[in-house]
């Protein structure tokens, strides 16, 4: 069982005394202080500028982009997609974020509700959770059984591969943070009258669900992370790093017009990956910790 390095309640106004630090680190996080704000803002800027040139290429020739963000609660993917979207043109970059399904939709093929909203040519989408929803939350809060559950495993991988084979282009991002790290997010949103609307209930009964959650969250990697339609993992401690490296990862698969690799940069192998270590471990698995 994981158990944070250091008990807190998210009651209580205050933290324990060196808790941010530890939060940082947890998970195996390879680095031991965030990203500075100078840095972050400059890089954002370069990648800004990267991604509407990505958009123009988009719709000029007629591609269709799908991006999944999955991850752990708190892990930071409205932000991500924030900032992805920030200078784009909503009118062909779409975010879904689905509320919980009516009783037409409960009654309908599962994946229906998701099929709709795919991009027509010229799109991008942007997926804040997604039919994953069954692999996570359903599965772990019970609003599944284990037959749709099964099905959804099995059916997952069919699904994406005739999206694909129908020309999508499908990238899944899954963040991940360490436990404590979550702890602390999930005690700013308690305490903070600006982000108190994020604590769900959802999120004050995942607080003590950690185990439960990375057990779905491995099964669905095995069953999910496929050739056709692979899992691209992304630490998300520190939130400006997983922010910058999401979009560096999107711009890095594409080519396309006055494309600027210096502004891009390289995505970093210590947030960004897809192996072993990313799926089913921790950064500790495989590297050492590194300070910037």
């Amino acid at each position: 069982m994981n158990k944070p390095a250091v008990a807190i309640d998210i009651e209580q106004p205050n933290l324990p005394d060196g808790f941010n630090e530890i939060a940082l680190k947890s998970g195996g996080y390879p680095y031991d202080t965030p990203l500075k704000r100078k840095v972050y803002d400059a890089e954002l800027d370069a990648l800004h500028y990267e991604l509407v040139k990505l958009q123009t290429h988009v719709r000029k020739t007629g591609m269709r982009l799908v991006i999944v963000f999955e991850g752990r609660d708190t892990a930071g993917k409205g932000g991500c997609i924030r900032r992805f979207t920030r200078h784009l043109n909503p009118r062909h970059a779409r975010v879904v974020a689905l509320s919980k399904p009516n009783e037409t939709e409960r009654g309908q093929w599962y994946f229906q509700r998701y099929a709709k909203h795919m991009p027509t040519r010229g799109d991008i989408v942007l997926f804040d959770r997604s039919w994953y929803n069954r692999a996570g939350v359903e599965r772990v809060m019970g609003f599944c059984t284990e037959d749709e559950l099964a099905d959804f495993l099995r059916e997952a991988p069919q699904f994406e591969g005739m999206l694909v084979r129908d020309g999508i282009c499908l990238h899944k991002i899954f963040l991940t943070i360490g436990r404590e790290m979550q702890l602390k997010r999930f005690h700013e949103r308690r305490h903070n009258p600006l982000k108190q609307w994020k604590l769900s209930d959802m999120d004050k009964a995942a607080v003590n669900l950690w185990d439960e959650y990375t057990e779905a969250k491995d099964e669905m990697f095995r069953f999910t992370h496929i050739n056709m339609a692979p899992w691209t993992v992304v630490r998300s401690n520190d939130q400006r790093r997983a922010r910058l490296e999401v979009i560096r990862y999107i711009l890095s698969r594409h080519d396309y017009e006055d494309k600027d690799a210096k502004a891009i940069g390289t995505v970093d192998p210590l947030i960004v990956g897809s192996d072993t270590s990313f799926l089913h471990g921790s950064s500790k698995d495989a590297l050492k910790t590194k300070t910037t």
